[in-house]
């Protein structure tokens, strides 16, 4: 456990993908923030590229905030029957919409954020980190939950709070807004679950590649 505890100056080697990602917009094709909080809580357990793919027939009908707030369930799920758990979905984007009420209500805070159905930390931090305010935590999705343990950052776990909370105690505030999604486009590009490790441009440092060199 100790290795996991040492920074070892994580910051400084992780700058290879922190200047390679940074600032790159997430997958989700959204156009605003509206968009934004309703895509993200579609692509829970979900894809971005099929919540991409819906999104054009759904906001042509449901462009804003007011216009979700005044429908109803039956009315939102035939444009999002083709996500999972459309169901239970429907309810929180239209618990989500008559608690806001209008895109401008829209919260950017971790605790705000997190009180609305459907919205955990890592959709919170995903939402803060596109609209550019300052981190309260670190991105782990699916990808962060995967590449972490292999780089040898934290220990292995498929939690993805403990892997937020683990990551949080050991790196540095001011790269928490965006280290998750640096990790995550890693992983999505090149730390796959059979990894490119040739093409990684954090190799060096990595766990996995000096063990299975």
């Amino acid at each position: 456990m100790d290795l996991f505890r040492e920074t070892n100056d994580w910051e400084n080697k992780l700058l290879p993908i922190l200047e390679r990602y940074k600032g790159r917009k997430h997958p989700l094709d959204y156009q605003n923030l509206y968009q934004l909080v309703v895509m993200v809580v579609l692509s829970a357990q979900d894809s971005d590229a099929n919540v991409n793919k819906i999104a054009p027939a759904l906001f042509e009908i449901f462009p804003n905030m007011e216009s979700l707030a005044v429908s109803n369930v039956d009315t939102l799920i035939p444009y999002i029957s083709k996500v999972r758990n459309f169901g239970t979905k429907a309810n929180w984007l239209i618990d989500i919409a008559q608690t806001v009420q209008k895109d401008e209500n829209i919260p950017l805070t971790m605790e705000n954020l997190t009180a609305l159905k459907g919205i955990g930390r890592k959709s919170a931090n995903v939402i803060m980190r596109e609209a550019g305010v300052r981190a309260e935590g670190i991105i782990a999705d699916l990808h962060v939950i995967r590449v972490s343990p292999r780089i040898g950052l934290i220990p292995e776990t498929q939690d993805g709070n403990k892997v937020e909370k683990l990551l949080m105690q050991i790196l540095p505030k001011n790269i928490w807004r965006e280290i998750g999604m640096a990790i995550s486009f890693l992983g999505r590009e090149i730390c796959r679950p059979k990894p490119k490790c040739e093409e990684c441009p954090i190799n060096t440092i990595c766990l996995y590649y000096k063990t299975n060199l």
